[in-house]
């Protein structure tokens, strides 16, 4: 398993393969802390390592009926990894049984599957390689071939950690990207403490929607000057209808004196700002990223129980990107470069045809509930079919944990390698152009949108 010729079908996607297999990562979008970098501090055994901050192995550590006390609950470490073990070969087929096999065979040399026989043995041989020195953060990093990495990073954030990175760490570039959902979520009782909160960081009176602009403008500048160029916005819906200054005005200061919260009022400020945030963007040359369709703590027992981002999360396939995003891609054509990242497959083609009417927007990879071989092969194919696969903005992890950096880009080169041997044992491209194509999507197309500022 997971050999020479895992996911590759054709000769010529193995030999497209080995072109591209060791090109170095550039990675426009993860979850991984820079904090967690600069300190340079490993971990204390597998379970930490690949479990602990992993959504998608708890996911199926509940559907397979896992306690919660053995996923994220007290349970010790030992007993949460020994629980995964005993159901992991009925995950045959996930991509997780794919990333975790691949970071044990990688990173620990262990060939060994994790199954309810053998989960004890793992434990202790990976408890003792975790406790080496070429384990940690940093050393991993360079031994997995990242060249540059991008961090997802709330308003207001505190950036001394890329600070230090720039200065420790040159080996690798450590990016923040530029993520303001905090300020969008008006409904949210949290809303008001992060408007001030950005309002203190910058010493600006944000009671006002003109000062809050102004706190934005001070914040994107601040993303800039430690090397970010691209925002990142989560859209449930995209209706993005322009509004007024003088409309959002009103609904921001009804929302800020706290008398209760609208759905118009909700809306017209989220639209009103996300018009600002391109605005800044363009200006900046910034990439504007938008990921679309995701349903949020959708599953309430968990949200009661443990809170946001804990797993409870779906997508919805009703949604009308024609129509919502009209008004915007219009409104920013040609000054503003838009990539979009649709959840559901239902959406792709949709996602295509505007990004072929459009030169500035470009299709993001395939995240979350599409980041599989299956979806992968399927949107890599429509993609090509109906935009340019030259255009697509390539590989991103989206990895919450480090170590998988490497396991999930193995995953989707080879599955781009496979796609496109497929076209060249049928006839519609040649192997060097193939192999060219990948080199680009691999590597250099991630590099050029996103990074390009950094040589």
């Amino acid at each position: 398993m997971f050999g020479e010729g895992y996911l590759l079908r054709t000769r010529a996607g193995r030999e497209i393969y080995g072109h591209i297999g060791d090109l170095p990562i550039a990675d426009a979008h993860s979850h991984v802390e820079a904090s967690r970098i600069a300190e340079n501090e490993g971990w204390d055994d597998i379970w930490e390592a690949e479990g602990e901050t992993d959504h998608y192995v708890w996911e199926i550590m509940r559907r397979l009926g896992v306690p919660e006390d053995l996923i994220t609950g007290p349970a010790s470490n030992q007993e949460k990894w020994l629980a995964l073990g005993k159901i992991f070969p009925m995950c045959a087929g996930n991509p997780v049984y794919d990333w975790i096999h691949l970071d044990l065979r990688r990173r620990f040399g262990i060939d060994t599957l994790l199954g309810p026989d053998t989960a004890a043995e793992i434990w202790e041989c990976t408890k003792e390689a975790l406790s080496r020195p070429d384990m940690r953060p940093r050393e991993l990093l360079q031994a997995m071939g990242v060249e540059v990495l991008a961090t997802t990073d709330p308003p207001a954030a505190d950036l001394s950690a890329h600070r230090r990175l720039a200065e420790e760490f040159p080996e690798v570039k450590v990016v923040p990207t530029w993520r303001p959902d905090p300020l969008l979520r008006v409904e949210d009782p949290r809303w008001a403490g992060e408007i001030q909160r950005l309002g203190e960081r910058y010493d600006v009176d944000v009671s006002s929607l003109r000062g809050l602009v102004q706190a934005l403008e001070a914040d994107h500048a601040e993303f800039a000057r430690h090397g970010c160029r691209a925002s990142d916005h989560a859209l449930r819906e995209p209706y993005l209808p322009e509004v007024s200054e003088a409309q959002a005005s009103r609904a921001y200061a009804r929302a800020v004196a706290g008398s209760g919260v609208s759905r118009d009022d909700a809306a017209a400020i989220r639209a009103y700002l996300m018009y600002r945030f391109a605005e800044l963007n363009a200006a900046a040359g910034w990439v504007m990223q938008l990921h679309i369709g995701a349903v949020r703590n959708y599953r309430d027992s968990l949200f009661l129980s443990l809170g946001r981002d804990s797993g409870g999360d779906v997508a919805d396939h009703r949604l009308d990107l024609v129509g919502g995003l009209q008004e915007f891609l219009n409104r920013f054509d040609g000054r503003l470069m838009v990539v979009l990242y649709v959840l559901h497959p239902a959406h792709l083609y949709t996602a295509c045809v505007l990004a072929r009417a459009f030169p500035g927007v470009y299709l993001g990879a395939p995240w979350w509930f599409m980041d599989n071989p299956y979806h992968m092969r399927e949107y890599l194919e429509l993609v090509a079919n109906v935009d340019l696969l030259s255009l697509f903005a390539g590989m991103m992890t989206d990895s919450r944990k480090l170590l998988s950096y490497e396991s999930r880009t193995i995953v989707f080169r080879r599955v781009l390698a496979d796609t496109l041997g497929q076209m060249v044992e049928e006839g519609r491209m040649s192997l060097p152009v193939a192999r060219k194509l990948a080199e680009r999507l691999a590597y250099r197309r991630p590099k050029e949108l996103f990074f390009s500022h950094l040589g």
